[in-house]
């Protein structure tokens, strides 16, 4: 039967409380598989395991609870490994690098900060910003709108100027929130927001951190921005750009994506 897992812990962590479940109906026991100074969070994988409500809290409790004991490396929803064997052979294989991460990301939690513009608040701040565009859009309103072509003209104008925009802010909110971090992880540009990152936070200090997004709030009032977090540091498993490796990381048969 493949093995389910759910994250990496040292040996010495703390033991699981009794009869934790895991993903699946019936949600399936989590045992655990120790090499050496690693030990690896695991059930048995149910088939047909797709990512319902259901399933995703029964992963998130599991890291949860392991968790408020000490450091846990965080596997993404679905990571499903071959059988035992197999990842206890990746956790012989990625010993100096798990150790690294387990020491790296102790007492550290993360944060996620998503932004985009505020449709109407973004075009005032453009707007102000622009002398052309504000003598083009004062030409238009004194001759009874424009032309069409003049129309066209500062519509485009608008939104070049508007997509400009997109890409400082996008800098401007990790530039506003990094120096209150560890570490910075950028995600995907696909993701539909002018900002999508991920910040590595020391527990015991997010109360900085928590004021710098309130702080950016107050200086970008035409952004919207969301913060998602304490959340275990699934996007600091693998070393990021914004944070070198203390060793070399190769690919992960269960390493979290």
């Amino acid at each position: 039967m493949s093995t389910y897992v759910y994250g990496i812990t040292a040996s010495s962590h703390p033991a699981l409380p009794e009869g934790m479940g895991g993903v699946g109906d019936p949600s399936r026991p989590v045992r655990l598989l120790t090499v050496g100074s690693l030990t690896a969070l695991v059930s048995d994988a149910p088939e047909g395991l797709r990512p319902k409500r259901r399933e995703l809290l029964a992963h998130q409790n599991v890291l949860s609870e392991t968790g408020a004991a000490g450091c846990v490396l965080p596997m993404r929803f679905g990571s499903v490994a071959e059988d035992d064997e197999s990842v206890t052979a990746v956790l012989a294989e990625r010993a100096d690098h798990y150790e690294e991460r387990l020491r790296a990301l102790d007492g550290r939690v993360e944060y996620n900060v998503k932004a985009n513009h505020v449709e109407e608040a973004v075009l005032h701040h453009v707007m102000a910003g622009n002398p052309e565009i504000r003598a083009l859009a004062e030409a238009n309103r004194q001759s009874g709108g424009g032309s069409y072509e003049d129309k066209i003209h500062l519509g485009e104008m608008v939104a070049g100027a508007v997509q400009a925009q997109e890409a400082e802010d996008g800098a401007a909110v990790q530039r506003a929130l990094e120096p209150a971090a560890d570490a910075v992880s950028v995600g995907p540009e696909s993701s539909g927001w002018l900002a999508n990152v991920s910040f590595l936070v020391k527990r015991d200090s997010a109360e900085n951190f928590l004021s710098a997004v309130e702080q950016l709030r107050k200086d970008m009032p035409h952004l919207e921005v969301r913060l998602n977090g304490p959340l275990p540091p699934y996007s600091f498993v693998e070393p990021g750009p914004a944070e070198p490796a203390a060793s070399t990381a190769g690919g992960a048969d269960a390493g979290a994506g």
